[in-house]
């Protein structure tokens, strides 16, 4: 029997805290026109429907909406992600947090299939995830090939 939905709402931190989103958030697929920075605010703001692994369903599975908010972003570059094109589909592969030695900020790097990235320099981590949707069947499940 399926566990039942429980939506989620998680807060970051810390770079540990960094790698739950990561779990969380694999197999997420956005739109780039899902995706927004507020440099004044120093917030980038992304939208996915993400796959609900936790719930450790049978057949394909359920995806839901889920809205990823990052603060205190100084600066954000794009490498290999479709700018301009909105409707361009990504699918997330991780997230991790390259911190400094000699103090909190670092580097959020958010790694795409097909070699994209989104890197976004931080005063520090603090990022909530939040799912803003009820569930809907997956198509499909996520599939990996593993390398020997």
């Amino acid at each position: 029997m399926a566990k039942p939905y429980k939506p989620l709402k998680l807060l970051a931190e810390s770079g540990e805290d960094v790698t739950i989103f990561s779990a969380a958030l694999q197999d997420a697929i956005a739109q780039i026109g899902d995706f927004s920075y507020e440099p004044k605010s120093h917030i980038f703001r992304l939208v996915f429907n993400r796959f609900c692994g936790e719930l450790g369903q049978r057949g394909a599975g359920l995806r839901v909406r889920s809205a990823l908010q990052i603060h205190g972003v100084l600066q954000a570059q794009a490498k290999r992600l479709k700018q301009g094109l909105d409707e361009g589909v990504v699918s997330l592969l991780s997230i991790s947090f390259e911190g400094e030695a000699d103090g909190p900020g670092g580097d959020m790097v958010l790694t795409f299939s097909g070699d994209g990235q989104l890197r976004l320099s931080v005063e520090c981590v603090d990022m909530i995830l939040a799912d803003i949707s009820e569930p809907w069947g997956a198509s499909s499940r996520p599939k990996h090939q593993i390398d020997d």
